[in-house]
């Protein structure tokens, strides 16, 4: 992988840095980390700028209403807009990270046209729908049902961590559909929408105060058969799918922001007097060498997913790399926010401090997306050719 950027690539990140210093002061200011119909409204708003600018989808492919960018003016544009304090994707980062792509990579012409560019253009806001009570790291384990009757499947049971679920205007849901088979191949891939009769959604508040996730319960939600992505019954391949671009990419504008907090925390450690500790200074360069190696590997996996083609649609899905980047990135961040405790020293007990709620939500990335047990399992399996444990 050549690493150095063509003349075109550096005219693309003048053009979106001039872009980027023009739109940021007219933002409104953010909203209320409790007000998510408001969170919701300004995520959208950010999506629909972009949008506009042509930077909406920036790697999707062409046919799925994207810029075909290459890899590289997709990092550049993640770096970009993080050093300039852009907006995440926020309420955004299903339909655009997890849900869109699957969809370009395995939907149909008619499920790319219909739900594509509603999220490009920030008109519509998807949740997750795949954990259960019961199913958490044993994906492959969920009890929600889907009886078919007629062009429609009845669906029943209940969801649990589907984040922004109260907002949201489609879920990518799991659903067994096929109680007798191996557990793995009576799976399907439903788009639900939200407002079908019989879902219950109630918040669940995470130790961070927010409450971006919730329980979601199913009573007799009937989801149009046009709705399923991939074959009845292949709905494991498909999540495998989604599960690639979750793990692989999802992250990659965190890693930007991980090493801007890094060189934030040096200049309060020199502030502060943290600094003429040799022990923390020591950590905080371990720290800026696991960042930068973590951005070189996601080069690496990006490159990679395009060079690959990925998916009947061309939607480049990241490979088993992307569980090495998760692995050793939700551990990385969860050290980070330790240092940054170190540095703040007393302040690291004042919620209203810059970091303090950062690093109580590190402690769920060793759990979200795959818990790092699973990660390692995939590693050894996939990658290193183990044998499967006992």
């Amino acid at each position: 992988m050549d690493l150095a950027h063509t003349p075109e690539e550096e005219e693309f990140r003048a053009r979106l840095r001039e872009w980027l210093t023009k739109v940021l002061p007219s933002l409104p200011p953010k909203p209320s980390p409790d007000d998510w119909p408001a969170r919701r409204a300004h995520d959208l708003g950010w999506q629909r700028m972009l949008h506009d600018a042509g930077y909406a989808g920036l790697h999707w492919p062409v046919d799925a209403g994207g810029r075909g960018a290459t890899p590289t003016q997709h990092l550049i544009f993640l770096e970009e807009t993080e050093k300039a304090g852009a907006p995440y994707v926020g309420a955004n980062f299903v339909g655009l990270l997890h849900a869109g792509p699957t969809i370009a990579a395995e939907g149909t012409a008619a499920q790319r046209a219909r739900w594509l560019p509603p999220v490009l253009r920030g008109e519509e806001v998807w949740c997750q729908g795949f954990s259960e009570p019961d199913a958490g790291s044993d994906l492959a384990a969920l009890r929600t049902r889907a009886r078919r009757d007629g062009d429609h499947y009845v669906v029943n049971g209940s969801k649990i961590w589907t984040s922004h679920a109260e907002v949201a205007d489609w879920c990518e849901m799991l659903v067994r559909t096929d109680p007798d088979a191996p557990r793995h191949r009576g799976i399907t891939w439903l788009a639900m929408p939200m407002d079908a009769p019989g879902i219950t959604v109630r918040p669940l508040r995470t130790l961070a105060g927010s409450a971006e996730f919730a329980e979601v319960f199913l009573d007799d939600v009937r989801v149009p058969v046009a709705n399923r992505v991939g074959d009845e019954n292949d709905g494991w391949r498909v999540t495998m799918v989604t599960l690639s671009f979750e793990r692989g990419t999802a992250f990659v504008g965190e890693v930007v922001a991980c090493r801007r907090v890094l060189a934030e925390l040096a200049v309060a450690a020199r502030q502060n007097g943290r600094w003429d500790d040799p022990v923390l200074r020591r950590r905080l360069g371990r720290l800026n060498a696991e960042f930068r190696a973590l951005w070189r590997l996601t080069q690496w996996n990006v490159s990679e997913a395009e060079a690959s083609g990925g998916g009947t649609g061309g939607g480049g899905v990241p490979g088993v790399g992307g569980s090495v980047f998760k692995l050793r990135y939700s551990h990385a961040r969860q050290e980070l926010y330790d240092a940054a405790a170190d540095v703040l020293g007393p302040d690291s007990l004042d919620l209203d401090r810059p970091w303090v709620l950062d690093r109580l939500s590190a402690l769920s990335y060793t759990i979200a997306a795959g818990t790092s047990q699973i990660q390692r399992n995939i590693v050894a399996e996939r990658i290193l050719g183990l044998p499967k444990g006992r």
